[in-house]
């Protein structure tokens, strides 16, 4: 049994996914911490609903290298394996990066290369897609490395922009993409199947 630390910083449905997963026996995995960074994100609350303990760590007075040894803390104390960020919306500090080194799972809201990096978070990325007139985005799983939104990538897929889309109606559509494939790559590492080989991310096929 794998052991999940989850982090994030507002509604948590990502993390619900991954909640949700581990429900019904997809995930072979047991969420130990969930951690935000914001008192009022309500993925807090999905994780006291789920029985799961949950933290809130204030990140006022402690630059990004204390902050992040303070959740590391929490996580090391409580044996976890992989580390998924759930709309985390922190940089990571390269300590915290080599602790977890190809053990840390983020979703992003583009297909990367596309419409990622510094500043490209939440509905920004959606509101470039719109702006730019690319027909089609989607949603990527992917290792956290030392830069934004450049680690190896795990799973993508995609989601057609129609002509009356809104930034509303974008981020459900590219929301539902990114449960489906977060819950998958969190599955996969779960059960050893991830073969990482420079910046290729292979699926180790059993049969």
């Amino acid at each position: 049994m794998v052991n999940i630390g989850v982090l994030i910083s507002g509604n948590g449905t990502n993390l619900q996914a991954i909640i949700d997963g581990i429900d019904r026996g997809i995930i072979k995995g047991k969420i130990q911490v969930v951690i935000s960074n914001r008192k009022d994100a309500f993925g807090l609350i999905r994780a006291k609903k789920a029985n799961i303990e949950s933290l809130y760590i204030d990140p006022a007075g402690c630059d990004a290298a204390a902050y992040d040894q303070k959740i590391l803390y929490e996580l090391k104390k409580r044996n976890v394996d992989l580390v998924v960020l759930a709309g985390y919306l922190r940089i990571l500090s390269k300590e915290f990066i080599e602790e977890y080194k190809n053990r840390i799972i983020n979703i992003h809201p583009s297909l990367i290369p596309s419409f990622c990096g510094r500043g490209y978070y939440g509905d920004r990325v959606h509101k470039a897609v719109l702006d730019y007139g690319v027909k089609y985005t989607g949603a990527t799983a992917h290792l956290v490395d030392e830069g934004t939104d450049t680690g190896p990538i795990i799973l993508q897929e995609v989601v057609k922009v129609d002509d009356n889309d809104s930034v509303e109606t974008l981020k459900e559509k590219v929301l539902e993409v990114e449960h489906s494939i977060l819950v998958q790559a969190v599955k996969l590492f779960c059960e050893n199947k991830l073969s990482i080989k420079g910046r290729l991310v292979s699926i180790i096929d059993e049969e």
